[in-house]
């Protein structure tokens, strides 16, 4: 897609509106494009494709047929940009991408776009892997996926290793092995680490779970099942207890999903529900002949957006980063469905049909995948009038001027001092922002350990330094509203302390102290020139705030917690000066385990191969140096 590089003059444009918009039309070629409205600071408005640039965009200068929010975004356009194409469907994938790396304003749009886990089995070792993936395909062997969340994959993981007994180790594990691990021992591996597998018979089992995951899962049941009638006929009835065990794990699969469909065997389905001026998208995996999840998307929209015109976008955005099936089946017909499916066999490879059922069991699939959109839908309208009222106590609570759009939290995790991190949750009128909690270990070594005052004061002034350096840099990062830190008095004095050391005078701060005995319900709020106080015991602002607590407070021990687990997971002989992947290795064959190693004497140590008298020595007095 050639890029011609007609850009219009961003510096200081003398036309606004629509009048600037006819004034562009005037250089616009009758061709495939794309154009890109920008307001005031260059923010964009709005991202659209076009088979005739100039036919499209004169459309928006001409003041007919305007609904009341494209009048307002052709008001607020100060400058456009425009690049032509081959094709149509070349500016449709150009498009597609615009919006997901720019997010205009005026657009509708998919929230929340995460990659979705992935099951691969990895080829790089001649042991193939089992292992959870998320992301690009940059390992190789094969995927299979998606599946809608972290829970659905993790379980399909486990019938897979009590079915196939694949090993899931990493390659360093697997190597450093001299006896089978806990997972052999439990009947989850065949453990091929220490041959008592051969590699072809663990090939065979890499293919038979490769065939289940293609969907043959009924072919590898019947192998499976022949082979077990073979052993009992040959009396080995232990190896046929163990085949036993391996088809009621394969048949456990088909029992506990909910949908499992007997014609389809890879397709996703879309559901769309929209009503007052909100939308919900229930997507619904189905690979292999079953049901992998499902997951509820809600799009940014407009009241005026159509729902062929919502659903259109959805698709677009949301295989812009994803392995696009065969068959992709909709409750309402996108717009342009046609040339969206052309778009997909480009990216595909291959065709891709897009599908709207009227009957039969694709027709029952979808209708099932509406009723979960609207239902997720009406949950989510709930959800959002309460948040609403919330967010007004809250600021009826703290003195604000008005409804928090953005509330930080801040917490610290630490046991003695180590491991100490810092961790920020966001909420808003949407609920928990996840995607844009923070985590800070805390760097200073001037700190005494365990100093919260220190800790709190070093996470808020990363915090707001960087934003401030962001600001100055002309970019538009999000300020809160209010900035919640958990603590009282002291906390809120070293809060404010960073405030207004970096020139930050228009965010509320508030400490929340735990009552007596970490008691729920008794907490008190700390402001700045108020006397501490409480809330009603049962104000469901009171709750709110809990909450808010209680999410940072995880949130803080689960950044702990991850990085305490790194540092454990660290050999110590990898702190040795000497020892390398090498000697290393050498030393874990020879004993089996850094513990094996620190109780080894000197004369033991100079018989691993590598191993000199004097690194032998160094070894020794490493483990016994306290």
């Amino acid at each position: 897609m050639p890029d011609t590089g007609m850009t219009s003059d961003l510096s200081e444009p003398k036309l606004i509106g629509a009048a600037l918009i006819k004034d562009e039309v005037r250089r616009l070629p009758d061709a495939p494009g794309v154009y890109r409205m920008f307001g005031e600071d260059g923010e964009a408005l709005y991202v659209g494709k076009a088979r005739s640039l100039k036919k499209r965009v004169i459309q928006y200068a001409q003041g007919r047929f305007h609904t009341q929010r494209i009048a307002l975004m052709v008001d607020l356009t100060r400058s456009m940009e425009f690049t032509t194409v081959r094709t149509e469907t070349d500016a449709l994938l150009l498009e597609i991408n615009l919006i997901k790396s720019l997010k205009p304003r005026f657009n509708v749009l998919l929230r929340d776009d995460k990659s979705f886990p992935e099951i691969v089995i990895r080829r790089e070792h001649p042991a193939a892997q089992l292992k959870k993936h998320r992301g690009a395909h940059s390992i190789k062997g094969d995927y299979f996926g998606p599946f809608a969340s972290a829970f659905a994959v993790t379980k399909t993981l486990n019938t897979l290793q009590k079915a196939f007994l694949l090993r899931s180790c990493s390659d360093s594990v697997y190597e450093s092995r001299t006896r089978p691990c806990m997972l052999h021992q439990i009947r989850r591996c065949s453990a091929p680490c220490t041959g008592l597998i051969s590699i072809p018979d663990y090939e065979q089992l890499v293919g038979e779970a490769e065939d289940f995951l293609r969907g043959k899962s009924r072919a590898v049941m019947e192998r499976i099942a022949s082979e077990m009638s073979a052993a009992a006929e040959d009396l080995e009835f232990e190896r046929a207890a163990r085949l036993r065990d391996r088809i009621r794990a394969l048949s456990s699969v088909a029992q506990e999903t909910q949908v499992n469909p007997e014609t389809v065997d890879e397709a996703d389905v879309f559901a769309l529900h929209a009503e007052g001026g909100q939308a919900c998208v229930q997507v619904f995996f189905f690979r292999a002949g079953q049901n992998w999840g499902n997951r509820a998307y809600f799009p940014r929209v407009d009241k005026a957006d159509e729902d062929a015109e919502i659903m259109s976008a959805f698709l677009g955005q949301f295989y812009e980063d994803k392995p696009i099936p065969k068959l992709i089946m909709v409750s309402v017909e996108p717009a342009e469905r046609e040339l969206l499916a052309e778009a997909f066999a480009i990216k595909a490879g291959r065709k891709v049909e897009i599908a709207l059922p009227r009957r039969g069991e694709k027709a029952d699939l979808v209708r099932h995948a509406h009723t979960n959109a609207r239902e997720a839908l009406g949950r989510k309208m709930a959800e959002s009038s309460a948040q609403s009222k919330l967010l007004a106590g809250v600021a009826e609570a703290f003195g604000l001027d008005g409804p928090p759009e953005r509330i930080e939290v801040y917490d610290n995790s630490h046991i003695m001092g180590t491991n100490a991190v810092g961790g920020m949750i966001v909420a808003g009128p949407e609920g928990f922002a996840k995607s844009q909690y923070r985590k800070f270990n805390i760097k200073s070594t001037e700190l005494t350990p365990g100093d919260d005052y220190a800790m709190m004061n070093e996470v808020l002034r990363r915090r707001f330094a960087r934003l401030a350096k962001e600001e100055e840099a002309g970019e538009n990062p999000t300020r809160p509203d209010l900035v919640l830190v958990d603590g009282g008095a002291g906390q809120l004095a070293s809060a404010l302390e960073v405030m207004a050391d970096l020139g930050v005078d228009d965010v509320a701060v508030v400490g929340v102290a735990k009552g007596p005995d970490r008691d729920a319900g008794l907490e008190r709020f700390f402001i700045p020139g108020k006397e501490p106080f409480m809330l009603e015991p049962k104000s469901p602002v009171l709750y709110y705030l809990q909450r808010l607590r209680d999410e940072a407070h995880r949130f803080a021990i689960g950044a702990h917690r991850t990085r305490r687990s790194m540092d454990l997971k660290k050999n110590p002989l990898d702190e040795i000066d000497g020892v390398g992947p090498g000697r290393k290795r050498a030393l874990l064959h020879a004993f089996g385990s850094a513990r094996g190693v620190s109780r080894a004497s000197v004369e033991d140590l100079q018989k691993v191969e590598g191993v000199s008298a004097a690194l032998a020595q160094r070894v020794f007095d490493y483990f016994r140096k306290g």
